[in-house]
């Protein structure tokens, strides 16, 4: 088992199996998941729900500021619980996705779920999984891997899940999304969808879940 009091971030696109690795890894390790993926979507309903313009950051900063948001461990994916409220369902649309990406632009919003990711992980023995945990929320991480796939990969995983949860499904808009939500996360200005410059990349399009998250204790045990 490897030393308690690290932290293993693993950062990618949408898509590309991060949660169910991440969660994987953890496992296998006795270490916590930090979804922070999730609580951008949060964060996003949140903003979706209260109507304000994601222009208006000052309106944004005040509900930030009595936001109550909550991650527990699932059976599946995180749970959520945001101001009392388990959301974990409703993040988890292609909808919210699209909206987690837009409010993650903002530096309010960033700044904000930065602090709470960084108090989460001084406790180490942590698998922090994201857009940019091993760029930004951790620099400092002990191991850090930038997991990618095509993005016709991702559509049919993305699509075959949520059909697993009952919802119709266009795969060819599901597609679009992606990559409109690649660009969108890659060119942004502040903290941008990119790999670290000391992250093992792992391109999971044709590996099995367990292969990649062997291979990632392949490379812990190197360390």
């Amino acid at each position: 088992m490897a030393e308690r009091g690290k932290i293993i971030t693993i950062d990618g696109p949408s898509g590309s199996g991060k949660s169910t690795i991440s969660r994987r890894l953890a496992a296998r390790l006795h270490y916590t998941y930090l979804d922070t993926g999730a609580m951008y979507r949060a964060v996003g309903l949140l903003v979706n729900r209260s109507g304000i313009d994601l222009d208006d950051e000052a309106d944004i900063q005040k509900i930030l500021e009595g936001m109550d948001l909550q991650l527990l461990p699932g059976d599946g994916d995180t749970r959520v619980i945001l101001d009392r409220e388990d959301v974990s369902s409703a993040i988890r649309t292609a909808e919210m996705g699209m909206v987690a990406s837009r409010v993650s632009a903002l530096p309010v919003v960033r700044k904000k779920l930065t602090e709470l990711q960084r108090t989460l992980g001084l406790r180490g023995a942590v698998v922090a999984e994201g857009r940019d945990t091993g760029t930004v929320v951790f620099p400092e991480a002990e191991l850090k891997f930038y997991l990618d796939a095509s993005p016709e990969e991702r559509a049919r995983r993305r699509s075959a899940q949520l059909r697993e949860q009952g919802h119709d499904v266009d795969e060819k808009e599901i597609l679009a999304q992606i990559k409109k939500r690649d660009k969108d996360d890659s060119a942004r200005s502040l903290a941008p969808l990119k790999a670290a410059e000391n992250a093992v990349i792992i391109d999971s399009s044709v590996m099995t879940i367990e292969e990649v998250v062997n291979f990632m204790l392949d490379q812990l045990d190197k360390k």
